[in-house]
């Protein structure tokens, strides 16, 4: 027989107060589903997170590999106060738990030709340096920074801090002037080619398109409202946590226990209990466990392919095109490359056609943009002194069941190929340890349908409207956030769907 379990819940004085706190379980413990767990402990619930994993923090997670660590996810960070207000919420100094700096340089950018920029964090040195590397007129590019400042700031309130599938959404004044600007969104013409509105240089051109790929899509493809990506870079900054990206998830994790939530780990949800279209509980290793609310931060798919077996949602999500994927390659360098900083992109020589390969024929590019990031920049302890922690990433398609151990020892010599080519070097042979990573290695880690990282594409100006809401119009105190739900992936909008989930519980 099963046993009949009562969640965890965190110490409450209850001498003035007889009533028991009410119960919420948390699913899955990525960046996400911790933010969830805080804010519902905040409103006074007792919260058990359940986690598959020994570890939590989802994709974002470290390596320690000879005397060098690795973040194994994201590796960028962006938006600081999203994870401040957390400790803020929980009246707790954020900095006790979690330090950062911002960046001076954004991204140091190469490509074949020879050419390089430095892209500076100070708007007007930006535009400064960008006027004269790329021989375009300091007004078109100040102008496209403010019309990117612009399209956030008339749309961030309705699409990324509220439901986008509850009416009382849309009846604000915020909605409204947003309505009003509409012909400044450039939601029917793609990103590439808001670019080539603004800028004739294709150097420019290119680096304000990669910015489709924060959300693993194509910059062909995309609707233009993208182009407010880079705002939050340039006018909001990028940044390092001390101890690199993966203290984000650790620190948020500590900040919940100390709050009172409870972490089941090794703990891997079996079925959420529903009861008189409620959800009521979930069945853990054999034991149901009570709760008043459930949150899911899990894949969706695999949430309605394994936990809720409804084959009518997997169907509507598999209408949906899975964004970009990546191989990833984890390097020991047992050198120093002073052209190289934090964030470093070379470039494809043929950028239309990777992203061709990566979204419509669904194989690896020959010639791939290379992303190289290096966090013992900042964070000397991530690698021996005189080398340097290289996290190698190229963008790929969604896993569909490709020979990705061919594929890698392809990716792997053009890779290669082109470091040594744009930075003059021998890079093989300062290779003193490695470790990679593929889509389909991504998809049985993290549960991420085809092993996409931001959920589905925004390869349609409608995609933002097709995400799975936070919540289930037909199950009531079902709630659900993540990478794979509105507003998208990537960990600022994970924190705001932790945000907009629970919000929505008002019990």
């Amino acid at each position: 027989m099963e046993n009949v379990l009562e969640c965890y819940y965190h110490p409450i004085d209850f001498s003035n107060n007889m009533t028991k706190p009410l119960k919420a379980v948390v699913l899955g413990s990525g960046i996400a589903g911790i933010a969830a767990s805080i804010r519902l402990a905040n409103k006074g619930y007792a919260v058990t997170v359940f986690e598959k994993n020994n570890y939590t923090g989802g994709k974002i997670h470290a390596l320690n590999q000879e005397k060098y660590r690795f973040d194994l996810g994201p590796s960028l960070f962006t938006m600081p106060h999203l994870v401040e207000e957390l400790f803020t919420l929980s009246n707790r100094e954020a900095k006790s738990y979690f330090e950062y700096k911002k960046k001076e340089v954004i991204c140091n950018y190469f490509w074949e030709d020879g050419l390089k920029f430095k892209a500076y964090s100070d708007p007007e040195k930006f535009i400064s340096k960008a006027s004269q590397t790329f021989n375009t007129d300091a007004c078109s590019i100040r102008n496209y920074i403010k019309r990117n400042k612009k399209k956030y700031e008339l749309t961030s309130t309705i699409f990324l801090e509220k439901s986008l599938h509850k009416y009382k959404s849309y009846l604000n004044k915020s909605t409204l002037k947003a309505l009003l600007g509409l012909n400044q969104l450039d939601l029917n013409k793609t990103l590439h080619e808001v670019n080539t509105v603004f800028f004739k240089d294709p150097h420019l051109v290119q680096l304000f398109n990669r910015f489709a790929t924060y959300n693993g899509s194509s910059p062909y493809k995309t609707p233009g409202l993208l182009s407010l990506i880079p705002h939050l870079e340039m006018n909001l900054g990028t940044y390092i946590p001390k101890g690199g990206m993966h203290q984000i998830s650790q620190s948020l994790t500590k900040l919940a226990k100390d709050i009172g939530v409870h972490f089941e780990m090794n703990a891997a949800v079996e079925e959420i209990i529903i009861k008189n279209k409620k959800a009521s509980g979930v069945k853990v290793n054999n034991n149901v466990i009570k709760a008043d609310v459930v949150v899911s931060n899990i894949d969706v798919h695999s949430l309605y392919n394994s936990v809720l077996q409804d084959t009518k949602e997997i169907k509507k999500l598999e209408r949906q095109e899975p964004s970009s994927s990546a191989v990833v390659f984890y390097w020991g360098i047992n050198t120093c490359f002073e052209e190289l900083d934090l964030h470093n992109i070379l470039f494809s020589d043929n950028y239309e056609e990777e992203f061709q390969h990566i979204f419509e024929e669904k194989i690896m590019y020959d010639d791939p943009t290379v992303y190289i990031n290096i966090s013992s920049k900042d964070c000397p302890d991530d690698a021996p002194k005189g080398g340097e922690n290289w996290f190698v990433m190229v963008n790929a398609p969604s896993n569909n069941e490709q020979d990705w151990s061919a594929e890698i020892t392809k990716v792997k010599k053009a890779v290669i190929k082109k470091i040594n080519r744009i930075l003059k070097t021998d890079i093989e042979k300062h290779i003193v340890c490695e470790s990679s990573l593929t889509p389909a290695e991504i998809e049985s880690n993290t549960a991420s349908y085809k092993g996409a990282l931001y959920g589905s594409s925004s390869n349609d100006k409608f995609s933002a409207f097709l995400r799975h809401p936070n919540f289930k119009s037909d199950i009531d105190n079902l709630y659900f956030c993540g990478g794979s739900v509105h507003p998208g992936g990537g960990i600022p909008l994970c924190l705001l769907s932790a945000k907009i989930a629970t919000d929505l519980i008002t019990s």
